[in-house]
Formats: C-alpha cells, sequence, structure tokens
C-alpha cells in the first residue's frame, strides 16, 4: 500500500543543494582527505568499520553547512576544514552507535557495520572518531568552537537516553518526541552552523541566527525522515522503508496516529508498538491509518514550520551566495518528500 502525500504549494520548485556543493567543493576536498587520515590507525578493524559508513555515500550536509557558515563571514584560515571534519566523524560516531542500539541491518543502502563486524566492533570504533573529532577541536585552538561542539556531543547523548525512555511507550507526547530529536538531530546541526561563524570572529548576533537556523533546519530533516519511513522509498531514505515500524519506534506519525484513533485503532497501535507485531500486514495498516487521520501531512507541516523558522532566522544577515545555499538546504530537506 503506497501513500500519496500532498504537499499543496509547501514545495518550492528545483530544490537543491547543488549550490551549497559548489561553494564548498574545494574545501571538502580537504576535508574529505583529513577525514581519509584521522580516520586510519594500525588496528586494522578501524579503518575497515570507519571506511564502511564514511564512503558509503553520504550526502556530509552538516561539514558542508560547517564550511559554508565560515566562508559567509569571509574566513581565511583553515580551522573550518578540522572543525568540519570533526563535525562529519560525530556524525559518523552517532550512527554507528545507533544502529546498535536500534539493531538496525541496513544503513544508506548497505548492510550496517555492526552486522558485519558486530556491536563491540561498532561502538568501540564510534568512541575511536569522537576521540580523533576532539583532537581536531584542540588543534583549532577555539575554545568556544570546542565548547560549541563538545555540549553538543553530551546533547547528542542525552537525546539517546531520552530515546529509550520513550521507546515503545504510545503515550510519549509531541512535545516529548521533539525534544528527543531536538538533542538527537538537530543539536548537531545546529552546532554544525555555528562553529562557523565562531571561527570565523562573527558576532554573538550572528552566532546566534546560524545556531537557530541549525537546530531548526535539523528538526524540519528528523521529521521528514519520520515522514519518509511511512511514506518514501528506500533511496530517499537510506533505510528500509517501514524501519522505524519494524523497530517500534514512536515517531510522530505514530504519535499523532494514536492520538487521534479509536479505541480500537489505538489496541492496534499496542498490539503492533508494545508487543512487535510488525509484519507487512501491519505495516501496511499503520500506514493506512496515518493516511486516514493525516498523520504524515501534518508531521511534514510541522518539518515546513521549523524550516520557516529556520529561514527567519537567517533573514537578517547580509545576502551572500553561501546564505542562499543555505535557504537552498532548508527547500531541500522538505522537498525529499513527494
Amino acid at each position: 500500500m503506497g501513500v500519496v502525500v500532498n504537499l499543496e504549494g509547501g514545495k518550492r520548485e528545483n530544490a537543491s543543494i547543488e549550490a551549497l556543493i559548489a561553494l564548498t567543493r574545494a574545501d571538502m576536498g580537504r576535508v574529505n582527505e583529513l577525514i581519509l587520515s584521522k580516520a586510519g590507525s594500525d588496528v586494522e578493524m578501524i579503518p575497515e568499520v570507519a571506511n564502511h559508513l564514511i564512503s558509503s555515500g553520504g550526502k556530509r550536509l552538516r561539514p558542508m553547512l560547517t564550511l559554508a557558515a565560515a566562508q559567509m563571514f569571509g574566513y581565511q584560515g583553515d580551522g573550518h576544514i578540522k572543525l568540519a571534519t570533526s563535525v562529519e566523524f560525530m556524525h559518523t560516531a552517532t550512527l554507528l552507535h545507533d544502529d546498535v542500539v536500534d539493531e538496525s541491518d541496513m544503513r544508506r543502502g548497505k548492510r550496517t557495520a555492526r552486522m558485519i563486524w558486530g556491536n563491540q566492533a561498532s561502538v568501540l570504533v564510534g568512541d575511536f572518531l569522537l576521540g580523533q573529532a576532539f583532537r581536531m577541536m584542540v588543534e583549532v585552538g577555539s575554545i568556544d568552537a570546542l565548547d560549541i561542539l563538545s555540549t553538543a556531543a553530551s546533547i547528542i547523548a542525552e537525546g539517546e537516553v531520552m530515546q529509550l525512555g520513550v521507546a515503545k511507550n504510545l503515550e510519549t507526547t509531541e512535545d516529548d518526541y521533539l525534544a528527543v530529536i531536538k538533542a538527537k538531530t538537530a543539536a548537531l546541526f545546529s552546532a554544525a552552523a555555528e562553529v562557523g561563524p565562531i571561527v570565523a570572529g562573527a558576532s554573538k548576533t550572528d552566532r546566534a541566527a546560524l545556531r537557530s537556523y541549525g537546530i531548526n533546519l535539523g528538526l524540519a530533516f528528523q521529521l521528514i525522515d519520520d515522514a519518509l519511513d511511512y511514506g518514501g522509498d528506500s533511496k530517499n531514505l537510506g533505510k528500509n522503508v517501514g524501519d522505524d515500524f519494524r523497530e517500534g519506534k514512536v515517531t510522530l506519525p505514530v504519535i499523532l496516529s494514536y492520538r487521534r484513533g479509536s479505541a480500537e485503532e489505538r489496541e492496534f497501535w499496542k498490539a503492533a508498538i508494545e508487543n512487535d507485531r510488525t509484519d507487512d500486514e501491519s505495516l501496511d495498516r499503520a500506514r493506512g491509518l496515518m493516511t486516514k487521520h493525516g498523520a504524515i501531512g501534518d508531521t511534514i507541516g510541522r518539518a515546513r514550520h521549523f524550516g520557516e523558522i529556520a529561514r527567519d532566522a537567517l533573514a537578517p544577515l547580509r545576502q551572500t551566495p553561501q546564505k542562499q545555499a543555505m535557504l537552498d538546504v532548508i527547500d531541500f530537506c522538505i522537498s525529499r518528500v513527494s
């Protein structure tokens, strides 16, 4: 059973991150070289596990935001290269850890590292990448940047623990869920955007603008992922469609469907999420209930709302190619659903 999502004018045409890619291409070449260098180790398994995920085709959106944000304020040094690499290592580490916690078997269209090398290797290599990230932050020599990224690392870990607390809990409120994804996903987007102006010596006002942009972009990004899990395809999602359902994750489409449903429908959700009745037939019914109650469309509506807050955050900044490219990222994130 497919789900057709109507975006009704909320989708801007030709949404793309091509401008961001073009503006950061030279710097990303240096970031990619540093990634390969810093992922290296005399311990043979470390580069094998790290490169399995690093080379698996992720868009590297977060480090590109760091680079573009530094460029926006005229930065001329090379500290942004190390900070962008740190951001990517933090992201990669969280993915390695997430796949263990979620018992995922697919990531970006490939078997997860834990399925090949085991849970222990995935966790420990994630820890290695975090260590390398912090070494690079120290090398940059900016206490403010170190503070922002280390705080983000703590918040992300808190978000993971918060998610455990709401796992399979259908009484989770929308506010509870937004708090989880603000920590788990949006915190790193926010830090990635803010360290650019920090290393460029921008004002506190400019830093706050990029911080707000990043946090709201991250919220929008995650909510679109939530919608795609029930109404997208594996190519756009980077994992199996329905994985959230099969793993019993309580995401916003589930929360909205459960709260809006009849007593009989709530019993279905309890059986599916709390008792692991997540076969294909149950997935089809879950999608049908989401369509009936407008849960996917409303999830996308929430994402669009946060996207507009991110857009407003950049509005006071002077117009530059980097600013426009970062605005395009908002449209790109939303346009992943169709």
